[in-house]
C-alpha cells in the first residue's frame, strides 16, 4: 500500500509548479493539460476557458511523489486539517527553504530549536498549503 498527497490548486497550478521548482527544486515527471486529454472534460466540470490549466501533473520533491491538479479552477485554493512535512539535512537549508516557501504565505511558528530537532518551523505557503519544516536530529 502506498499513500501520495494529491493537491488541488484550484486554477492556480502552474503557477505552484513553478514556485516549488524554485524554492524545492521540484522536478515535473509528467504533465497533462485539459486540453491534452483523450476523454474531453464534461462541461460541468471545468468552465469555459480553462482548456490549458492543469489536468494532472506529478512533481518529484526529494525522494517525494506531489500529484497536483488545477481541479475545478474555482479560484483560491483551499487547504485545511495537514501539513506537508519536509525534513532537511542541515540548519543552513531548513532557513533557505522555510524563507522561500514564506514568501507570500503565512508564518505559524518561527523556525527555532526544538527538544527533537535543531530547527523546526510550520507555515503555510501563498497557495494556503501547510508545511512542517525540519532538520534531521543527529544522532548522538
Amino acid at each position: 500500500m502506498q499513500v501520495q498527497v494529491y493537491l488541488f490548486l484550484a486554477g492556480r497550478c502552474e503557477e505552484a509548479i513553478d514556485f516549488y521548482k524554485k524554492t524545492l527544486g521540484a522536478e515535473v515527471m509528467m504533465l497533462m493539460r485539459f486540453k491534452d486529454s483523450p476523454e474531453p472534460p464534461q462541461p460541468d466540470m471545468i468552465p469555459p476557458g480553462s482548456e490549458d490549466k492543469v489536468m494532472h501533473t506529478c512533481l518529484r520533491i526529494g525522494d517525494t511523489m506531489v500529484m497536483a491538479s488545477d481541479g475545478r479552477c474555482e479560484g483560491a485554493p483551499s487547504f485545511q486539517g495537514f501539513s506537508l512535512s519536509l525534513t532537511v539535512a542541515d540548519e543552513a537549508e531548513a532557513d533557505r527553504v522555510f524563507a522561500a516557501l514564506a514568501e507570500g504565505g503565512q508564518i505559524q511558528m518561527p523556525l527555532t530549536k526544538t527538544f527533537w530537532s535543531p530547527r523546526f518551523g510550520m507555515l503555510s505557503d501563498r497557495f494556503g498549503v501547510g508545511w512542517m519544516v525540519s532538520v534531521a536530529a543527529r544522532s548522538s
